[in-house]
């Protein structure tokens, strides 16, 4: 059997940071979990396959040795020095609906070296884990916002054990951020946003102006999250200069700071030129060799 591309199965490249790593999985587990496509024996199998690929590609160790021995490194007998999701000595093993499990003497569980999959249920669907000990875990509701709703905040209404509640969430959450809510724990999931790239407290945006306004000098009008800025592009700004919009960033969840608004300037080389273009370009060419403009 052809090995597995863990990357590829969850789609992402190599270079992905762990964040990247993670919102692809929840979105994948999302999509494939059993108890959405209950009885499809595809979804079931994916669902177990990505599970897989994100427990060694969120785990460092594991990760670096998947990159230097590959599928086999995680194989009974493999250059690792064994299956790390071998159960141990003395377990006893068991099957929970799509799950195969292994208990030890400690009362400990090992799902084959996933995490457990009662959990992502619960984070999920709010569901109880039948593997819980006491009432030591609270339900979890999984709640998905857009990217504007979690830097301005919101009020949401959901639905949790068949009554319809309203959850107003802060301004300046983040993906992955945890609220308690009465016995619940809402943890949000935030969409993308098409311009904005949120690094923190933090929001970076692109620009792109032209060879001339960047050599002469130039203003701007910018979207930042606050609205409209209108900034200054020195005369010969380089490509890739950041310029910094103390304050316009992301409202801290505590406290009444904001986060900063950084402007990546990209410079445009335009593809097709007229002959009078040209004739200019050569001229400043002519020109820039007599004197030590650069």
């Amino acid at each position: 059997m052809a090995s597995k591309d863990y990357y590829s199965i969850l789609g992402v490249t190599k270079s992905a940071s762990d964040t990247d790593i993670k919102k692809a999985y929840r979105k994948l587990a999302l999509q494939y979990h059993p108890d959405r496509n209950k009885g499809d024996k595809v979804s079931e199998e994916k669902f177990k396959e990505v599970t897989k690929a994100y427990e060694v590609l969120s785990d460092p160790q594991k990760k670096q040795t998947y990159d230097q021995f590959g599928e086999a490194a995680f194989e009974q007998g493999g250059p690792s020095g064994g299956n790390p999701f071998a159960g141990g000595f003395g377990s006893q093993g068991g099957q929970y609906g799509p799950f195969s499990y292994t208990s030890s003497s400690n009362g400990n569980f090992d799902f084959g070296g996933f995490s457990d999959p009662f959990e992502i249920f619960e984070q999920f669907f709010g569901g109880a884990n039948p593997f819980s000990q006491g009432s030591q875990r609270r339900p979890t509701y999984s709640l998905t916002i857009s990217f504007m709703e979690a830097v301005k905040g919101v009020e949401k209404k959901v639905n949790l054990g068949g009554i319809v509640q309203t959850i107003k969430i802060p301004a300046g959450v983040d993906d992955g951020s945890r609220i308690r809510f009465g016995q619940t724990d809402v943890v949000l999931d935030v969409e993308s946003h098409r311009k904005f790239k949120r690094q923190g407290y933090d929001i970076v945006t692109e620009e792109e102006i032209s060879f001339p306004r960047a050599s002469l000098g130039d203003t701007l009008d910018v979207d930042t999250v606050q609205g409209k800025v209108k900034i200054k592009i020195p005369a010969g700004t380089q490509p890739e200069t950041l310029v910094r919009l103390r304050g316009k960033g992301v409202k801290m969840v505590r406290g009444s700071g904001f986060g900063d608004h950084y402007v990546k300037i990209k410079i445009a080389i335009p593809k097709n030129l007229t002959s009078r273009q040209k004739e200019l370009l050569k001229e400043f060419e002519g020109e820039k060799k007599k004197s030590s403009w650069f």
